[in-house]
């Protein structure tokens, strides 16, 4: 997904949710995030992850629970 906007659409959504957290392009290629938040919002925006933007191409999604701290009041590019 790198190159193609993809955090950046991550993060849109991510904000319109008022969720928390972080999202960063791994070195193979691949994006991390973590979503802080109502369950309710995080699967909106798992929902339009799947899809992804109009340029970008979603091969997989692999979503594991957690029960970490909130990372904080905002969600941002790492």
């Amino acid at each position: 997904m790198q190159g193609v906007g993809f955090r950046y659409f991550v993060l849109s959504h991510a904000q319109r949710e008022n969720i928390s957290g972080y999202v960063r392009n791994l070195a193979d290629g691949r994006v991390e995030f973590l979503l802080s938040g109502e369950s309710v919002a995080i699967t909106r925006v798992l929902e339009k992850i799947r899809i992804g933007p109009g340029h970008a191409r979603v091969d997989d999604l692999q979503v594991e629970e957690t029960d970490l701290d909130t990372p904080g009041a905002a969600f941002i590019i790492r």
